[in-house]
């Protein structure tokens, strides 16, 4: 029996990073431990009802409900936010934890902070990964390339002169590329089968725990309606959702389909008076329940991140990858290589071209076949219960 401890978990405002580590947060929470959460407000609720006590602290990157134009488009467009909001939450997150200092740190990818913190209070520093991991070689054959031009910009070199004189002052000697990339260690909150290269994963460091989904009945419930043969989901998300058009193909495609249900999450950016006339065989909604209804769908068009591809997986529905950004499209190509899902690039996206990948998905028994191996694997790899049982092996002795 590990005795009652102090847990700070650390995040960004994005769904896409805070949801996947609930359910760790909720077992520790039953174990008995003291979880708190540093979080901006806007996610305060939904981690105190995991458990936690939520730690607010006032960020500067956009909004869980900005437009995805806010990130930029560029590689530095995307990485200076964080570093530019570590910066100034890194006084506040000190102040906050002032004279109640945790036993361990546990952090997602994006909160540097943490890892700061961590070093400045003696304790172990957990990463728990929403998406994929580096596996050896990753930097010569990924990193490298990618920051080869934006590195030789004066732009390129300022990020990294104040990413390193910001770690030196905190008193952390890691240059920022291991810094960021590279945990002491890490918890992967993905099935190996989405990691690249799993079999050059160092698995002293790295621990694929799988998904870890919980109850998810407070999101809602759906229900297939009466006479739906064949029941489609598309969602792209929560963040890369201004896609009107992309909604109206998809209209065009399941809405004329005989017998197929369609069900379109478009989210906060796109009117539905955009579709246009929608089909009485079309629910439209900003937001639905998606675990619940993948485990009701026969199809699922998605933009394959991290989350919904492991949920497409673990409910054992064909997949149809489109892409928008970041980790996606490497998701998108391992869940094709994999023969679960077709990948469309969104500028190839018609009526007819999704009408044909889905007849020939969801009529294939080789994809059912593959679908429930990997549903099995998943259901070895432990999830929650041995996510925690990780972490409070990594609490120091007391």
């Amino acid at each position: 029996m590990t005795s009652p401890a102090h847990i700070a978990m650390f995040s960004i405002a994005a769904h896409g990073h805070v949801n996947p580590s609930l359910e760790v947060i909720r077992e520790l929470v039953a174990r008995g431990h003291r979880v708190t959460y540093a979080i901006p407000p806007a996610f305060a609720d939904k981690v105190a009802e995991a458990g936690a006590e939520p730690k607010p602290w006032n960020s500067t990157l956009p909004g869980p409900d900005a437009d995805p134009e806010a990130w930029g488009s560029t590689l530095l467009d995307n990485v200076e936010p964080f570093l530019a909001d570590a910066i100034q939450a890194l006084p506040q997150l000190i102040a906050a934890y002032e004279g109640d200092e945790p036993d361990l740190v546990l952090h997602d990818i994006t909160s540097y902070p943490a890892r700061v913190l961590a070093h400045r209070w003696g304790v172990p520093c957990i990463s728990l990964s929403p998406n994929l991991v580096a596996w050896e070689g990753y930097e010569k054959e990924i990193a490298e390339p990618m920051w080869a031009e934006p590195r030789k910009t004066e732009r390129g070199r300022a990020y990294y002169a104040r990413f390193g004189a910001w770690l030196e002052g905190n008193g952390v000697t890691l240059d920022p590329d291991r810094f960021a990339g590279r945990p002491d260690r890490s918890l992967v909150l993905i099935p190996k089968a989405l990691q690249p290269n799993a079999d050059r994963v160092d698995e002293s460091v790295y621990s694929f725990v799988g998904a870890c989904q919980g109850d998810r009945t407070a999101e809602g419930e759906w229900q297939r309606p009466a006479g739906a043969e064949k029941v489609v989901l598309v969602s792209l998300g929560s963040a890369f959702t201004k896609q009107p058009g992309f909604y109206r193909e998809c209209v065009k495609a399941f809405g004329e389909l005989p017998g197929w249900h369609l069900v379109l999450q478009i989210g906060r950016h796109v009117d539905p008076a955009e579709l246009g006339d929608v089909p009485a065989n079309v629910e439209v909604a900003s937001w639905v329940p998606q675990l619940a209804v993948l485990k009701q769908a026969d199809l699922f068009v998605t933009h394959a991140g991290a989350g919904g591809s492991q949920e497409g997986m673990a409910t054992a529905t064909p997949m149809i990858a489109v892409p928008q950004a970041v980790d996606q499209f490497g998701n998108a190509d391992m869940l094709q290589a994999l023969g679960v899902a077709r990948q469309l690039p969104t500028e190839e996206v018609t009526a007819e071209a999704l009408r044909e990948t889905a007849l020939a998905l969801v009529e294939d028994p080789e994809v059912a076949r593959r679908l429930k191996e990997i549903q099995a694997q998943m259901a070895e790899e432990g999830g929650t219960r041995r996510a925690a049982d990780l972490i409070e092996a990594e609490l120091p002795t007391r």
